[in-house]
């Protein structure tokens, strides 16, 4: 890493590449042209690549400069949101989350931790992004947003991955459909790929089990298909058709019954076995790069709703060591 490069390196060649022009970035940054000229010229010989064409009339960006433009447009973007952040945060507890959150933890968990942070912290805002876990990736690499609870994909390397909770995998359907009768996990034997109804290859749940089907060809026959949680409950409605969900992400379509002996509702959850199937769902971050003081504080609030509310059977909360936590695990196994 060049260590001679700075911020004001960063700002005067993005000054120059928008403008075309020495004088009129010199201009609007403040400095005599010399100075800017002079600015270039170190930037240039740190990084060992010549940054713009200069003629009498305009001046050009190289293809070289071209290509780094947006990154360096990014990096002070970033900089200067966070420094922003920080400062009216210290002032009045101000700022702005960016995050994405997979659909089954925005149902079950995220309502509750944005109700009790809003108590805490009024003045604070959120971006909620609504992608695959795909997408997801490379948003955090691109720096587009500052977290995301969510699978991994394709496990970029220049992201940390933290698991936070794991869910076994299970079969979801309308209450009349023959996969509903029984109480025994199902078999991956016992099931008919004609009436699956799948996700999409982008979403995490699409991609692990294409990777994990515990029955040999299961999607080599056409099927249907979603690309998102919330379709799969008008596809399943008309019966005739079942999907393979994790246990976390089945509960916003079919919530655990009332108590025992409770009619069940209109569609049904049942795990799988032979083999048994569980996602690992993460809190991922920019390795190297530290989270907004905002960001800080919100995902504490998400860990803890994380941690302390009961979970459906099937739902294993990691690191979680209390009572409801035991319990949980037991029904589960």
């Amino acid at each position: 890493m060049n260590r001679n490069i700075t911020l004001r390196h960063f700002r005067s060649f993005v000054a120059v590449a928008n403008t075309g022009s020495f004088t009129v970035a010199a201009s609007q940054l403040f400095l005599t042209q010399s100075s800017l000229t002079a600015t270039i010229q170190q930037f240039e010989e740190a990084v060992g690549v010549k940054l713009f064409d200069r003629s009498t009339r305009r001046v050009v960006m190289t293809p070289e400069a071209a290509r780094f433009k947006a990154e360096a447009e990014r990096i002070l973007s970033q900089f200067d949101g966070a420094l922003s952040d920080l400062e009216a945060l210290s002032q009045g507890r101000q700022g702005h989350v960016r995050i994405a959150v997979v659909a089954s933890v925005t149902n079950y968990f995220l309502g509750d931790a944005i109700a009790a942070f809003r108590q805490a912290y009024p003045k604070i805002t959120f971006s909620l992004h609504d992608a695959g876990s795909e997408q997801v990736e490379k948003m955090i690499a691109n720096g587009d947003i500052d977290f995301a609870i969510s699978t991994s994909h394709h496990g970029i390397d220049e992201l940390v991955y933290t698991p936070l909770f794991e869910d076994r995998y299970g079969v979801i359907c309308a209450s009349s459909y023959a996969y509903a009768q029984g109480s025994r996990p199902l078999k991956w034997a016992d099931l008919d790929p004609a009436e699956y109804v799948g996700f999409t290859e982008d979403t995490g749940i699409g991609a692990f089990l294409r990777a994990h089907a515990g029955k040999a060809g299961f999607f080599e026959q056409q099927h249907d298909e979603v690309s998102r949680t919330s379709s799969l409950h008008a596809v399943l409605r008309g019966g005739g058709r079942y999907s393979i969900l994790p246990a976390l992400a089945a509960s916003s379509i079919a919530p655990p019954a009332a108590g025992k002996g409770a009619e069940p509702g209109p569609f049904v959850f049942r795990e799988l076995s032979s083999p048994r199937l569980s996602r690992e769902v993460c809190l991922i971050t920019r390795r190297l790069r530290s989270l907004s003081a905002s960001s800080e504080l919100f995902l504490q609030y998400m860990r803890d709703v994380i941690s302390e509310k009961p979970v459906p059977a099937g739902v294993r909360v990691l690191g979680r060591k209390d009572g409801k936590a035991r319990q949980t695990e037991k029904n589960s196994a």
